[in-house]
Parts: structure tokens; sequence; C-alpha cells
């Protein structure tokens, strides 16, 4: 096969059968299999929850003010054990709704 690049010639070696094949089933594999990445995919949620439900939780923990104690949490400061356990809660929900893909919907 010959191909004009900006006006020269340009030979291209045929692929034949099996090159058109192996093309194929390679490309087949990346539509269906896992991702080279070594994404895993959408984790499952547990019964009984939602991607709405959990996202109502994070909301209702946001206005009451969970986010400074996260904020606090991850930059080290000292936490009483009530705010240590709602920004535990806070950060596990968002884990769930995330590896959920809840937020990509």
């Amino acid at each position: 096969m010959t191909l004009k690049v900006s006006g020269s010639p340009v030979r291209l070696p045929a692929l034949g059968l099996a090159g058109v094949l192996a093309c194929a089933t390679a490309l087949s594999g990346c539509a269906n299999g896992p991702s080279s990445n070594g994404d895993p995919g959408a984790k499952p949620l547990a019964p009984g929850q939602s991607c709405q439900s959990i996202k109502a939780d994070l909301d209702r923990m946001v206005s009451n003010g969970v986010q400074s104690s996260v904020e606090a949490q991850s930059a080290g400061r000292k936490l009483s054990a009530n705010q240590k356990a709602d920004a535990d809660r806070y950060n596990g929900l968002l884990g769930q709704y995330l590896g959920a893909r809840c937020h990509v919907a």
C-alpha cells in the first residue's frame, strides 16, 4: 500500500489477516477487561444503601459542621472523641460514595 504524506509516497507494509485479527483481539480486550492502571471499577454498596442516601448523610454532616473536624484531623490537630468519630464516619461515607462511583453518575 502506498500513502502520500506531504507529497512524498510512503510504503506501508500490508498487515494481512493475522495482523488484523491480532489487533482486533487486543482492542476487544480493552473494552471489557480491567483497565491497565489497576482500577478495580465501582464497588457495590451495602444492602439498603444508595448513592442518594449516602449523599444525604454527607450533606447533613457538612451542614452540622463536620468539615472543620475533617480538616483538623487531616492536619494532625487534636480532636475530642466525638469530633474524631464524626470525622471518621464522614471519611468512611465519602470513601463509599467515591468507591461506588456515585459522583460519576
